[in-house]
């Protein structure tokens, strides 16, 4: 069977359909169990009750109907009835009509107890809240009022008035838990609209370990998003900017050659370095945006073995570079990392680290927790004040360097940085106590 219709009818927001599934289930079995208690106890202490109070008007129903007139019978029954609390009419001073108050859900039992056990009962008069007047037929029929409590429970709306009020106060606790429970849910699912309208709200994780773990997850995604969005802003506003430069001088040198003279060697020469300078940007450019994207899936590597070749190739390169110290703890040395986005990480730091020193050495600490490579040079160093800026693409502190001197497109340090973050650790830069310049480390979790 479809019931697809019964979707209709449910609450769509979170916080009503985690209300109906806590609330409902809680309705359902205090309904149930309150229906068989007041079934089970209430109807068999009626009936017990019932069962004790017919025995005594049978024994006035006997005294009365054997005596030999109305006074008599009226003296017989008072001896008996009076004890007992019953108050005897011979012969009845008004009808009974048998009946009770609809609300009155013991009576029934009552009742129907009342002729199952006396069979000479005519009718059983409920409608009195406080009095049950019973009518006894017979040879001589007379009428036999009683307290109702002598038939049914006293009190037996407290049992319901506790249940009620426990209910409510339960649902009451309940309601503000469940709702300070969603309020992070629904705070983070406000922030996830806004920011998908273009509106960056403040935002800050709370609420359980798993609402937590999804703000931070969201908050990092955002800044992530907000990151990328300002590196590409700043990416094409490099490339119009850096290529204009070397494109006007190639624009220049074009236009000074004449057909009818053969072109000057060193004029050659300029528009080729042009060109190299320009492909190198552009190289630079497509470096950062794989670096943004990437590329490959984590694999595992000998640590040792990975910076050993990083080294060696940057030596077969003519540059002055050596790893001068290797620190291993417990284990086997393997690292679970992208060896792509890494080697490219770590070769952009000795590039810079050549570029302006003219020794290089490098220290790496293999932890049972992390994995940390230091690149140290003796080159002039970062302004501790220009450390932060120095992390941003396209951002060349020593502007009074050209770039044919081998300053590059800025994007060194920025690439090595996203590197390090996507692989949940970071880029520091410090002083190096051992060779006087730049300090850049690369700390990365296992």
């Amino acid at each position: 069977m479809d019931f697809g219709w019964l979707k209709r009818f449910f609450p769509r927001g979170l916080y009503g359909r985690a209300a109906l599934i806590l609330f409902l289930p809680v309705v359902a079995v205090t309904l149930v169990v309150t229906v068989m208690f007041l079934q089970r106890h209430f109807e068999g202490v009626t009936r017990q009750m019932v069962e004790s109070a017919a025995a005594e008007i049978a024994l006035v129903a006997g005294r009365v109907q054997d005596a030999p007139d109305d006074a008599t019978a009226r003296a017989a029954a008072a001896a008996i009835a009076t004890p007992l609390g019953l108050v005897v009419e011979l012969p009845p001073a008004a009808p009974v009509a048998e009946g009770r108050q609809n609300y009155d859900f013991s009576g029934r039992v009552v009742i129907a107890e009342m002729h199952a056990q006396l069979p000479q009962v005519a009718a059983v008069d409920l409608w009195q809240v406080r009095q049950v007047r019973v009518l006894v037929g017979g040879a001589r029929p007379f009428v036999l009022e009683m307290p109702r409590r002598r038939l049914t429970a006293s009190n037996p709306h407290q049992l319901l008035v506790l249940m009620l009020g426990t209910s409510l106060l339960m649902t009451a606790i309940a309601t503000i838990f469940l709702r300070n429970q969603l309020r992070p849910i629904r705070r983070l699912a406000l922030t996830a609209e806004a920011y998908g309208r273009g509106e960056i709200t403040p935002y800050r994780p709370a609420g359980a370990t798993e609402v937590r773990s999804a703000g931070r997850a969201f908050v990092e995604m955002r800044a992530r998003i907000e990151r990328q969005n300002d590196q590409r802003k700043l990416m094409l506003t490099g490339i119009s900017h850096d290529l204009r430069t070397p494109l006007t001088r190639l624009r220049l040198g074009l236009s000074m050659l004449s057909p009818d003279l053969p072109p000057d060697p060193d004029e050659i020469a300029a528009m080729e370095r042009d060109v190299a300078e320009m492909g190198a940007m552009i190289d630079a450019f497509l470096d950062h945006a794989r670096a943004e994207a990437q590329d490959g899936a984590a694999e595992s590597v000998d640590a040792r073995e990975f910076l050993d070749e990083i080294v060696a190739d940057a030596q077969r390169g003519g540059n002055r570079v050596r790893l001068a110290d290797f620190q291993q703890g417990a284990g086997d040395g393997q690292l679970v990392v992208r060896p792509q986005a890494l080697r490219r990480a770590i070769e952009n730091l000795i590039a810079n680290a050549v570029r302006h020193g003219t020794r290089v050495e490098i220290a790496a600490r293999l932890a049972p927790r992390s994995f940390i490579v230091t690149v140290e040079d003796n080159g002039p160093g970062i302004p501790p004040e220009r450390r932060e800026e120095a992390l941003r693409p396209f951002v060349r502190l020593d502007s009074a360097r050209s770039r044919n001197q081998g300053q590059g497109a800025g994007l060194g340090l920025a690439i090595a940085a996203d590197i390090a973050r996507a692989h949940g650790g970071e880029l520091r830069l410090g002083d190096s106590a051992r060779l006087g310049g730049l300090k850049a480390e690369i700390a990365i979790p296992r």
